[in-house]
């Protein structure tokens, strides 16, 4: 028995990034684990810069979603204003020059092409179990999520959440047991739940449902500062919606 910490994701666009090479920024079809302890981490007040209370926070959830509604894929194409020719450290530097360059009236021709990918419609629900002796606790968590320090987006700054998380915490044995205790969503989200089953995806041995497959996810987060990301095993399984 352990607490879970369980709550609900939707907005009317999210992005959960996969591998990214080239101009192409593709969406996975649910969250990585990396974007969730990002959410999670943000509404602490965690840094990106503060490796060791970001790692910590890693290491004390196992990680559990449920896809209420994979919503449909959208696909957008972006121009992004970069001056030629020059090294920059950070975006942000990147920027400053740009914004610099269009005041001093010198001719900017630079821009880099993109496609980037984002799930629209799509409802999740999340739930986090607690490792025993790690650094936080769930009823912290819950809180935290009802009054977050820093503002909360579904992967991308683009990506508002549009309904409050509702943060529930759960005693259970497995996710199983945690997501069968959790409504199933009302009102207007309910007519986005069209699918007769919805798939379900968890690590660890605590799952609770006879996994149909394992799937390798390289979203296991090592430096934010640096961007590095590790392997991690992820079970996966289909569960049928109950009626009414």
């Amino acid at each position: 028995m352990r607490d879970y910490l369980v709550f609900r994701l939707y907005g009317p666009m999210a992005a959960w990034g996969d591998i990214a090479v080239g101009e192409y920024r593709p969406s996975f079809a649910h969250p990585s684990k990396s974007a969730i302890i990002g959410l999670l981490a943000a509404a602490l007040g965690i840094r990106r810069d503060e490796e060791d209370r970001q790692k910590s926070l890693a290491d004390a959830c196992s990680y559990a979603v449920r896809a209420d509604s994979l919503g449909v894929m959208l696909r957008d194409y972006h121009t992004t204003e970069t001056p030629r020719g020059e090294c920059f450290m950070t975006r942000r530097q990147e920027i400053l020059s740009v914004q610099e360059q269009k005041r001093s009236g010198k001719k900017f021709e630079g821009t880099i092409l993109s496609k980037r990918d984002y799930r629209c419609d799509a409802v999740y629900t999340v739930a986090i179990g607690i490792r025993e002796g790690g650094s936080v606790n769930a009823q912290q968590l819950a809180e935290a999520l009802r009054k977050p320090v820093f503002t909360l987006y579904l992967g991308r700054k683009s990506c508002p959440l549009a309904i409050p998380l509702d943060p529930r915490v759960i005693p259970a044995g497995t996710v199983k047991e945690a997501m069968g205790q959790c409504d199933k969503p009302k009102g207007d989200l309910e007519t986005l739940l069209r699918q007769k089953s919805c798939a379900v995806f968890w690590e660890g041995d605590h799952g609770g449902y006879p996994p149909e497959q394992v799937i390798t996810r390289r979203d296991m987060p090592l430096s934010r500062t640096r961007w590095q990301f590790a392997d991690r095993k992820e079970n996966f399984a289909t569960v049928q919606k109950k009626e009414g």
